[in-house]
């Protein structure tokens, strides 16, 4: 089997379990934007936004560095193991006890009002749970990836959303059935059950979070509490700014909507942060594509660097990884009047101008991430943490300026200039210091295509879903003519 084929393949089933997973995560989009309203989803989406910086803090890039010191020290797999999940589990452990003790002045920050300051409090205390028991489960999870255990980590993440969705449903649904037809258990339910409310989504992500714990016993019982200080001394140096440049993307991608909440009037701050939250769940799919290349891709570039044509085989991926983007790109956009249809009220729709810029980001951040293995690979993270502080940097003051005068649709412009000075930094620099033989011209001709077909689609064919889908069809048609003969060369090789 060629090592595309290999690549390929191990990419799919982490594709498939992503795909799927964020499918069925996705179908709550239209769940919650048609019980809750735009302000109480902008709530749900400001917590997770907060849930996200912290949960970078906490991996602490400890995942990372775990492939790449499993490849470079294969006599201390083990050592790797126990140095990687010590880490993570006491900063972890650090974060719960003072996460709890001061869970009160965080929920006071986090609202003015004080009829809403005990359901915060309480919003704040499931969250720490669930970024607690998320984070010591990152390098059980990385073990299972590095052994090669697609599988079986494709099941847990599958167990977890389908806790996820589950009890969503539940409470949602079935317990509002159940008091209303006076069904068995209904007056028990009837005794507490709040109706509407935002907080048993966390209930029940901090359930699925539990069950994911369990499911990855065997692995943390394989964990030993040794500590080898002089190898946690090099891990450190490589993690500590895979750190910094994980929660500068971090910021990159939530900044926007904790400071939509913080910048616009209090009358409109929750609805319009509501409206991008809900929006913003339409560029999933191309967000969903990245994160199943990434699960698959890192521990392959890390354990095929010492091959003869290692660089030439991350050419050829980044090319077909651009195509596909490219692609996504312009069918999402085609398609959009009926996506948004998954956003079942209609005053979220006003949002849909800010999805092209988006999405286009998103296309920019898969190109950088796939970029970022030179820095990875040559042990010079120090170049990740520069460039994501440019990004984090261009985020926060663009934002600051340009909220106030533009609401969300200046985020999403903000994002999408972020990630696109990203990715040519990355380009320029790894050209220099890691230098790898990408077919920059073809690549360039796809990405400007695509940006030229959105163009027409969006705007000037008012998204015409007949228009837009014929454009695609050939855009597709006129990249598998160009892309033939390289495409049958690599699937007929052996």
């Amino acid at each position: 089997m060629s090592v595309l084929k290999k690549f390929l393949g191990q990419t799919a089933i982490y594709g498939l379990s992503t795909v799927f997973s964020r499918l069925f995560n996705f179908i709550l989009t239209p769940i919650y934007t048609g019980k809750f309203a735009a302000g109480t989803y902008g709530i749900f989406t400001t917590m997770y936004a907060y849930a996200s910086l912290i949960n970078a803090v906490l991996a602490f890039g400890m995942e990372s560095t775990y492939f790449r010191y499993l490849n470079k020290h294969e006599d201390k797999k083990q050592e790797v193991y126990n140095n990687s999940f010590l880490c993570i589990a006491f900063i972890s452990v650090l974060f719960l006890v003072t996460g709890l003790v001061f869970s009160n002045p965080i929920a006071n920050y986090l609202t003015d009002d004080p009829k809403q300051l005990a359901d915060y409090k309480s919003y704040v205390q499931f969250f720490i749970w669930i970024l607690f028991i998320d984070a010591i489960c990152v390098i059980p999870f990385a073990k299972l990836r590095a052994d090669n255990k697609a599988f079986k980590y494709s099941l847990i993440k599958f167990m977890n959303i389908g806790f996820f969705v589950g009890f969503n449903l539940l409470f949602i649904y079935v317990i509002p059935l159940m008091i209303k037809h006076q069904w068995p258990m209904g007056e028990w339910f009837a005794s507490w059950y709040r109706g509407v409310w935002v907080g048993y989504v966390f209930i029940a992500n901090l359930i699925a979070s539990l069950v994911t714990f369990v499911l990855l016993l065997p692995e943390f019982l394989k964990i030993q509490l040794k500590f080898d200080k002089e190898l946690f001394g090099k891990m450190f140096s490589y993690s500590w700014p895979i750190l910094v440049a994980n929660l500068s993307f971090i910021v990159n991608e939530n900044l926007d909507k904790i400071v939509l909440s913080r910048l616009l009037p209090d009358s409109i701050a929750d609805h319009e942060v509501g409206i991008y939250g809900a929006v913003c769940k339409i560029a999933i799919f191309i967000s969903i594509f990245i994160t199943a290349f990434r699960l698959g891709a890192e521990p392959f570039f890390f354990s095929h660097a010492k091959n003869a044509n290692a660089k030439k085989t991350y050419a050829t991926i980044l090319h077909y990884f651009v195509i596909a983007l490219a692609v996504l790109f312009v069918g999402l956009i085609a398609n959009i009047e009926l996506l948004k249809h998954f956003i079942r009220k209609e005053e979220y729709w006003v949002g849909l101008p800010a999805v092209p810029y988006l999405l286009f980001g998103y296309v920019c951040l898969g190109i950088y991430m796939n970029l970022s293995i030179w820095y990875r690979l040559s042990d010079q993270t120090r170049f990740g943490l520069y460039i994501s502080i440019v990004g984090a940097s261009i985020t926060i003051l663009l934002n600051f300026i340009l909220i106030p005068k533009f609401s969300y649709m200046g985020s999403a412009w903000v994002s999408m200039l972020a990630y696109f000075v990203m990715m040519v930094i990355s380009y320029v620099l790894g050209q220099k210091y890691y230098p790898i033989p990408y077919n920059l011209k073809r690549i360039l001709a796809y990405l400007v295509i695509s940006v030229i077909l959105v163009i027409l689609s969006f705007w000037v064919f008012n998204r015409n879903i007949y228009i837009g889908n014929a454009m695609l069809l050939v855009f597709i048609a006129g990249i598998a003519y160009l892309e033939k003969d390289e495409l049958k060369a690599i699937l007929l090789k052996k």
